[in-house]
């Protein structure tokens, strides 16, 4: 029997891993460029009747390129199995995993790209960072971020500045949603029904969201334009200042990113 060769190997389905699956559909890739490898049986199960027309199995097919999808722990070893399938350009996602040990796992003739995109790309509108090795060409780098477009918006940057990303980006959405719990609770205490208040929370966030997007230099004066003096968002945002939250927002940030490093460096 002839292993079937897929130009592109997703190892590993989960969430992250089947966002990029669809991210690339979306796109433009064709079924028969894209192959996706999860162990588990069940898992295989719902992706094949996600992706109906791309092969699905629990080992890593031929291939030319591949994404590592896997849990950090299962980084490495997903590396060598992509490179032993013939993968000659190889993308991990896989958080805290470093250059080099991507590179040492795949072989110096591999060119390897480390990549960090947040949970936002399972709706398409992730923001990825990525960082390339050494032995990455231009066409290297045009490809990666060509690949990452596909689950929203990609900057470029030095390995160094990972870390801070994860912290601010990677773990973004849940200070988000943290934010957004405590405004559904507030919005319970004063009356409104869990279902409404959900929903209210929600459109608050999207909305605002939308309109930082449009101006994303300029928060603080969007904060102001809301904020008429002595007025009730006055003393709302009095509220937050007194109790220090601009400062504990940046604290949480410093926090992840230390953690970030201290996972790079176990």
């Amino acid at each position: 029997m002839v292993t079937q060769r897929a130009l592109l190997a997703v190892i590993g389905g989960g969430n992250m891993g089947a966002a990029l699956a669809q991210g690339l559909l979306q796109s433009g890739r064709s079924t028969n460029d894209l192959a996706i490898c999860e162990v588990s049986a069940e898992r295989r199960a719902a992706l094949a009747g996600m992706f109906p027309g791309i092969a699905v199995s629990a080992d890593v097919p031929a291939c030319s390129e591949a994404i590592i999808a896997v849990k950090p722990a299962d980084a490495i070893a997903a590396c060598r199995q992509a490179v032993a399938a013939g993968a000659r350009r190889v993308v991990s996602i896989a958080a805290g995993v470093r250059l080099a040990a991507l590179q040492d796992a795949c072989g110096s003739s591999v060119r390897v790209v480390r990549a960090m995109p947040n949970t936002p790309a399972l709706v398409g509108l992730s923001a990825t960072a990525f960082s390339v090795s050494a032995s990455c060409t231009a066409e290297d780098r045009t490809w990666a971020g060509a690949l990452l477009q596909s689950i929203g918006m990609v900057v470029e940057l030095d390995e160094s500045m990972l870390d801070a990303f994860t912290g601010l980006v990677g773990s973004g959405p849940a200070y988000v949603f943290y934010l957004a719990e405590a405004l559904r609770d507030a919005a319970i205490a004063e009356g409104f029904d869990a279902r409404l208040s959900g929903e209210l929370v929600a459109r608050v966030l999207v909305g605002a969201a939308a309109l930082l997007e449009r101006e994303p230099q300029n928060a603080a004066e969007l904060r102001a334009r809301v904020t008429s003096p002595k007025g009730t968002t006055a003393a709302g945002v009095g509220v937050l200042d007194d109790r220090s939250v601009h400062d504990a927002v940046i604290a949480a940030v410093h926090a992840a990113t230390q953690r970030s490093k201290q996972l790079g460096d176990a």
